[in-house]
């Protein structure tokens, strides 16, 4: 069964389109017929889809780089919170993608497979316990973000709000912490930005992502990838 919010919410966190915008009422619809969130929340959201839908799509594609491209700590790659740059995030990588493929989810070469609305398509495919288990796994993740957004002012906060209320989940407040006192990037400084994007290389190949010392770390990897129990 699909669960329709997923894929809202998936396409709500990709870079704006045009496509993206004449899809609003599409999405609301979806939204509401779905009932996966409360009406409240539903509420927010659709107010995001205005905002987004109705402005100047420049504009709009102007702020999802500014948040979420040239702000390391706002990444939309999983992954990125997880292990950073270091190798270990290759086979990370190389299993989840596996496991897309054994779900028949198509990903286009130029994807990275711990991009958040990919891991969405993903789960709207899953049956709704597995999906909500396996989100739950990232929650801190989902959390800390929620909150450098909210901070920031940015209706995109709401998305990740709604994810928290899906995987109904107590994130591990320590995890949380940990990642909302990484220095937020500054997205007007460009070359700082740069040079903290060239300090590490993404490597895929050998690499054992359940190695980097950190058991929570591990934990969500063996989960997301299927290393701990296949979905």
């Amino acid at each position: 069964m699909t669960n329709m919010t997923f894929k809202v919410l998936s396409a709500l966190l990709s870079y704006p389109t045009r496509e993206l915008q004449e899809a609003g009422p599409e999405m609301i619809a979806l939204l509401n017929a779905d009932r996966l969130l409360s009406a409240h929340r539903r509420a927010e959201i659709i107010g995001l889809i205005t905002h987004v839908a109705g402005g100047d799509l420049l504009d709009r594609q102007a702020d999802y780089v500014d948040l979420f491209d040239r702000t390391r700590a706002l990444s939309l790659h999983l992954f990125e919170h997880v292990h950073g740059e270091s190798r270990d995030r290759g086979q990370a990588m190389v299993s989840l993608l596996e496991r897309y493929r054994r779900a028949g989810l198509d990903v286009s070469a130029n994807e990275l497979p711990d991009y958040l609305p990919l891991f969405l398509e993903f789960l709207a495919q899953q049956p709704p316990a597995a999906a909500c288990q396996m989100l739950a796994d990232t929650a801190h993740i989902l959390s800390a973000m929620a909150e450098r957004l909210k901070k920031r002012g940015s209706g995109y906060a709401v998305l990740f709000q709604a994810l928290c209320d899906i995987a109904a989940a107590q994130p591990d407040p320590d995890a949380v912490a940990e990642l909302i006192n990484v220095p937020l990037d500054d997205p007007s400084d460009l070359a700082a930005v740069d040079r903290a994007w060239e300090e590490a290389e993404v490597r895929f190949g050998p690499g054992d992502a359940n190695t980097d010392g950190c058991p929570r770390a591990d934990a969500i990897l063996r989960n997301m990838t299927g290393k701990g129990a296949e979905a």
